[in-house]
């Protein structure tokens, strides 16, 4: 048996109980709602993880980057929502990817339909729909939200799958309140405009939506088909400041190694920097300036007063303590999803048995 204390440093600790929790509680969750979960995968890129989805209920998973998509369909997936707007100099690779499986595309251009539609393939496609975020998708109460609706619904090759849009201003919210009326403003805007193109004769018949935050204190999703969160698997510090989980659901965790220490110094050095836990600053709302806690106590879910990551270079994270050389620390990293990237594999744990090695999928 191998624990890990025996686990060379850094390395990415993956909570095998806390995963199964979180994924089981966001099913049942969406689930009571009347939608279909259909989980970013981008948070893990790992094929032992959306499984475990799957095998929850999820219908269908949603990735971030074509090298996604192809990876979890060579493992069996066959109905993925590649959720960027499409990039055009990708076009031949989703063309041959869609004759194996359901590729679900988005796109908020008229210049995007009109060259789906000059290609053979009879594509899926959502239309990105700006719902507060203001990062890509169209403008709900626009001439154009409603134009490329009818352009997709007329094209003669396209499937119009319905409107698709990201709450990722849920983030800003500073209290659960604020973070909850982020859920139903995404909700009412995405319901009202497909209600608007329905009386305008195009049938809408899907309209998806999500962020972990949102989905954590949604009340209702009345009119929504689906629902895509992805951090919700692993959640992270920044999660635990917005209030979308408590430290006990935080299922990722850095372990690293004192490795410098110097007399009448008042910090110390441990061997997870960028590489590990990101640059990623967390939330203007945290208690302190973080880039990453350090656990006093793992099994209570306490974290330490005195210690934790406030600065990182490429592979060193600086510590607010002078700990001792040789000390072993638990770090919950601020995003979970670009600390999970940086590494090849997760070592999956129940207690501090290392029950399994699940690679990690983050080609390009």
């Amino acid at each position: 048996m191998t624990t890990i204390t025996q686990l060379p440093t850094p390395a990415l600790l993956l909570d095998l109980d806390v995963l199964e929790a979180n994924l089981r509680r966001m099913a049942d969750h969406v689930g009571a709602l009347g939608v279909a979960l259909r989980p970013h995968v981008k948070t893990h890129k790992c094929v032992e993880v959306a499984r475990l989805q799957r095998d929850g209920g999820a219908r269908g998973i949603t990735v971030s980057t074509l090298a996604e998509a192809q990876v979890f369909a060579r493992h069996g997936f066959d109905d993925i929502t590649w959720a960027m707007p499409v990039s055009l100099a990708r076009l031949d690779e989703a063309c041959e990817l869609a004759t194996q499986l359901r590729l679900r595309l988005v796109v908020d251009s008229r210049e995007a339909i009109d060259a789906l539609d000059r290609r053979e393939h009879p594509f899926h496609v959502w239309l990105k729909v700006d719902s507060g975020y203001h990062r890509c998708g169209v403008d709900p109460h626009s001439a154009e939200a409603v134009e490329l609706a009818h352009r997709l619904a007329h094209a003669q090759r396209l499937a119009f799958d319905g409107l698709l849009t990201h709450s990722g201003h849920a983030y800003q919210g500073r209290s659960r309140d604020e973070i909850t009326a982020v859920a139903e403003e995404e909700r009412r805007l995405m319901v009202e405009l497909a209600d608007r193109l329905r009386a305008d004769g195009i049938p809408v018949e899907g309209v998806s939506v999500g962020s972990t935050p949102a989905m954590a204190v949604v009340e209702r999703l009345d009119g929504v088909t689906e629902a895509r969160p992805g951090n919700y698997a692993f959640y992270d510090y920044s999660q635990v400041v917005l209030g979308s989980c408590s430290l006990h659901d935080c299922a990722l965790t850095v372990l690293a190694s004192v490795i410098s220490s110097q007399p009448g110094s008042n910090h110390a050095v441990v061997d997870a920097g960028a590489l590990a836990l990101s640059k990623d600053t967390g939330p203007a709302d945290a208690p302190r300036p973080t880039m990453g806690e350090i656990f006093k106590d793992y099994t209570a879910r306490t974290l330490r007063p005195d210690a934790r990551v406030v600065t990182v270079t490429q592979e060193h994270g600086i510590v607010t303590a002078p700990l001792p050389v040789g000390t072993a620390v638990r770090i919950l990293p601020n995003h979970s999803c670009l600390t999970a990237a940086c590494f090849d594999e997760y070592h999956v744990v129940r207690g501090d048995e290392v029950v399994d090695r699940w690679h990690i999928w983050r080609a390009r």
